[in-house]
């Protein structure tokens, strides 16, 4: 691929991504109200969850997500995230509504409405070099991997499709990504992994040979 084809299809991209993350904002605003209220009413303050994720390159922005688990007492011991979930926070997580407020990082241009998900900072240094090519791209509300599993997929299946969109990326693709995720969220698939919240921490890629 050309430069100027590389450029084209970059710019169109990112004009299909601020053209509809902006009419979503629009169209979502009274349930996005709604979820901040319940979210408040059940848990307090803060009503947004937000941590630093690697970006496009790795560079670090700060994620928005409406909350879903209690937060940690101060002089308690850590518990488990499966056990801080709320039965509200599972609402939200099953139907992806806790996701809404990431729209706002797709219209301020930290992510993309498709692409691999923004994981965890720690994360950047426990990739092969392959799996690294994730970060060629804007990180993704929504991505390859979470249409053909979500967290039922081990991580090396999650990467594998985030390296695979990263090559064949095109906006006919991200279309069909779109249309299976509102599939997979009505359906709620692969919402967790068995006994998480999500899914395991990521340790590194699992050496082979020896």
């Amino acid at each position: 691929m050309t430069r100027r084809r590389a450029e084209s299809k970059a710019l169109a991209k990112r004009a299909f991504d601020v053209s509809v993350a902006g009419g979503l904002l629009v169209a979502t605003a009274p349930l996005q109200v709604a979820v901040a209220v319940a979210v408040r009413t059940s848990l307090g303050s803060p009503v947004l969850f937000r941590q630093v994720r690697p970006g496009r390159d790795g560079r670090p922005f700060r994620l928005a997500k409406f909350r879903t688990m209690r937060s940690v007492e101060p002089g308690h011991p850590p518990a488990a995230d499966v056990e801080r979930m709320t039965s509200l926070g599972r609402v939200l997580r099953s139907t992806s509504l806790d996701e809404l407020p990431t729209l706002w990082n797709v219209v301020r241009g930290d992510m993309s409405l498709v692409g691999p998900r923004p994981l965890l900072m720690a994360y950047l240094d426990r990739y092969t070099p392959e799996q690294a090519r994730r970060h060629e791209m804007r990180p993704g509300v929504t991505g390859l991997a979470q249409v053909r599993g979500r967290n039922a997929l081990s991580w090396s299946e999650k990467f594998a499709a985030d390296v695979e969109y990263v090559y064949a990326q095109t906006l006919w693709l991200d279309l069909r990504i779109l249309g299976a995720t509102v599939l997979s969220v009505v359906r709620r698939q692969g919402i967790s992994a068995d006994g998480e919240a999500t899914m395991p921490e990521f340790l590194g890629a699992v050496p082979t040979g020896g």
